[in-house]
């Protein structure tokens, strides 16, 4: 039986351009390498993963009646994603991310027709009704959901994309309630294991604390000690690596949710974000679960499992999933 995962967050209409270098020089026109416009943002690209892996998934998102929220609909439509939770907000959002031939990429999210939204907390609270998750991300109209999710006892996920302070005034809502946080190594502070440490100490609830690293993988710390490193893969070689946070989070969430072990589903989550940056537009194609089998059977990824707290205790491979957070 699939597990039921409420998804909160933004959906936006993106357009991918290629470009020479970073930094750009100044030109009155160029032509790009290459251009796509494809639905994304955080919230969509989360509910596509899991969608496509297996999972029943309820995205609480806004998207307009104008041309662009007209073209996330459609978008969402055909994947089996437009259902209550996407709301009609009189506005919709939109981006631009630049890729660079080596697959870096800049970001432009234009949020602020959103951000000033007030998501109808029925709507999220009948959707998340009976989730065994709920991935709320940073968005700005979800923070008052959390309460909500917590009224519920519904686990709560989130990512803090590139958070640089453990008590970051932003995203401190979320690290309060969250169950499993993620963020990229970008702009820590500190190496990743030391990040995992310093959650853990600062969030007693939180069971699952993840640091994307880009090409070198990814680092996942345990609430008992225990550390999962995966080293990065890329099977299609790297186009992009726009939204590969994402695809991670995702891809973790849904493998730990089905199996309890954070081992096999971190290195299938590593190995499903590596072949998505294959992509010119990552967030457009995702694997299903049969298809990520096979790439597995194609792909070993190289493994390691430690300890981020320097205790000698045999590593736990398998842990019950997330608790539900307390009223």
């Amino acid at each position: 039986m699939p597990n039921k995962i409420v998804v909160a967050g933004v959906t936006s209409l993106y357009m991918s351009v290629g470009v020479e270098e970073f930094p750009l020089s100044y030109a009155p026109t160029r032509k790009p390498a290459w251009l796509r416009a494809e639905v994304g943002g955080a919230a969509g690209h989360i509910a596509k993963v899991l969608s496509a892996l297996g999972d029943e998934v309820k995205l609480c998102t806004l998207a307009s009646n104008d041309p662009v929220g007209l073209a996330v609909r459609t978008d969402l439509r055909g994947r089996g994603l437009l259902g209550r939770g996407v709301v009609d907000s009189g506005a919709s959002s939109l981006g631009v991310v630049l890729v660079a031939p080596d697959g870096r990429r800049m970001g432009f999210p234009y949020l602020a027709a959103v951000s000033a939204i007030e998501y109808p907390v029925e709507v999220f609270r009948q959707e998340a009704e009976g989730a065994n998750l709920a991935v709320l991300t940073n968005a700005r109209f979800v923070q008052p959901l959390i309460r909500h999710a917590q009224d519920l006892r519904v686990p709560v996920a989130v990512d803090v994309h590139l958070i640089s302070d453990v008590d970051d005034d932003y995203n401190r809502p979320w690290l309060e309630v969250a169950d499993i946080v993620f963020c990229s190594h970008e702009r820590l502070p500190c190496e990743p294991a030391g990040w995992v440490a310093q959650v853990f100490a600062q969030y007693p609830g939180c069971a699952v604390a993840g640091v994307g690293r880009g090409p070198d993988g990814c680092l996942l710390g345990l609430r008992d000690g225990t550390m999962v490193q995966i080293a990065g893969i890329a099977p299609r070689g790297v186009v992009s690596t726009a939204g590969a946070g994402d695809a991670l989070f995702a891809s973790f969430l849904h493998g730990w949710l089905a199996t309890g072990n954070p081992v096999q589903a971190l290195e299938a989550a590593v190995l499903h974000a590596g072949w998505k940056i294959g992509d010119a537009f990552p967030g457009a194609s995702s694997l299903t679960e049969a298809e990520l089998a096979g790439l597995q059977a194609l792909h070993q990824v190289r493994t390691s499992v430690g300890r981020w707290d320097s205790r000698v205790e045999p590593a736990a491979r398998g842990p019950a999933p997330p608790r539900r957070s307390p009223a």
